[in-house]
């Protein structure tokens, strides 16, 4: 059970960095009119090298409770404006419509993935 388990980890580590960068740029948009509001976004390829390095927390006891947090949040970067306004919000709307979209398209193409390897598991396992 935990060679599937480590077998389909990248995936849900994936997703759950999909799924925060998309809290992220949602409050981005729903901020466009706040006056000094700076957009925020995470850089997806950084976090996910950084979590597949250091990976869950590990227990060092055999009383202690496994746990899948991850050590440290994610690092949030500050987006820098083409054309920045003059209340001092750096929210771009056209940009952070794109990057949602594209976030949300690359989510869906990751649920495919994970959808897949589940299939060929389970396939594999029929004896198909």
């Amino acid at each position: 059970m935990n060679k599937i388990n480590s077998h389909l980890d990248f995936y849900g580590q994936a997703l759950r960095l999909r799924s925060r960068r998309n809290e992220v740029l949602a409050s981005n948009i729903a901020n466009a009119a706040t006056p000094n509001f700076k957009a925020r976004d995470l850089d997806f390829d950084t976090e996910i090298r950084r979590q597949i390095k250091h990976g869950p927390l590990r227990t060092t006891d055999e009383q202690h409770f496994p746990t899948n947090v991850h050590p440290g949040p994610e690092k949030m970067m500050f987006r820098d404006p083409i054309n920045p306004s003059l209340d001092g919000n750096t929210v771009e709307m056209g940009v952070e419509q794109m990057e949602f979209s594209e976030n949300v398209m690359r989510y869906q193409t990751t649920l495919e993935f994970l959808n897949g390897r589940i299939k060929g598991l389970m396939s594999a396992i029929r004896g198909e």
